[in-house]
């Protein structure tokens, strides 16, 4: 993981905290309109007007598709996304109580994190993380520290992330985080880009290749 250096459109920052908060709330409808709105939120500001990329015929081969159209989902390329939401270690354990205790991904030992996926019937699919430790220096610790709760990155489901990667740099001049792909969660493959947003804003990219199957 790294940072996230786009900081919340304001007008959007207090719906924000209210979504994460209901990730928590006890009716599961309440939560999963909450998943919605805030991949609805991410995917605004990061693919309504920037980012052609992610529409890219190339690209595209080189990525993890969604299985079926959910609603609202009609104008969104058929790519498995999932929107990572940085909370405070307290949220991150009324959120993982409220929805029934996913199991913690495996993260790197080096990655001061922890994190679990919800996963929505809408195909609102999220990554919540936090810090391992509360006193950490970590990417989850730094964005916390600058920005509070709020969505700190989308992944980008692909089934090659060097493929991927390679295209992104070499034809729409994007660099990469790290010079070569690293480990992520669970044995992933992961690389980032912090690439333009609207509202002239930054929207952290992680390419999550999934673990290789034994």
């Amino acid at each position: 993981m790294t940072d996230g250096s786009a900081k919340q459109d304001m007008a959007n920052a207090s719906d924000i905290t209210v979504w994460i908060t209901q990730l928590a709330h006890r009716d599961p409808m309440k939560r999963a309109a909450a998943a919605e709105a805030l991949r609805a939120s991410a995917f605004e500001r990061c693919f309504s007007k920037c980012n052609e990329w992610i529409r890219d015929q190339d690209f595209l081969k080189l990525t993890s598709k969604i299985q079926a159209a959910a609603p609202g989902m009609k104008n969104r390329p058929p790519v498995s996304l999932v929107v990572g939401i940085a909370v405070r270690p307290e949220t991150f354990e009324r959120i993982r109580a409220a929805n029934g205790s996913p199991r913690l991904a495996d993260v790197p030992p080096d990655q001061d994190a922890i994190e679990f996926e919800l996963h929505f019937d809408a195909g609102s699919n999220l990554d919540i993380l936090t810090m391992r430790d509360p006193a950490g220096s970590g990417a989850i610790a730094r964005y916390l520290e600058k920005f509070g709760e709020g969505i700190q990155q989308v992944e980008v489901n692909v089934i090659d992330v060097d493929g991927a990667t390679q295209l992104l740099r070499t034809r729409f001049g994007l660099t990469p985080i790290y010079a070569a792909t690293c480990p992520g969660a669970d044995g992933t493959r992961v690389n980032f880009f912090l690439v333009p947003a609207a509202g002239g804003t930054k929207c952290l990219i992680e390419l999550v290749e999934p673990a290789k199957k034994r």
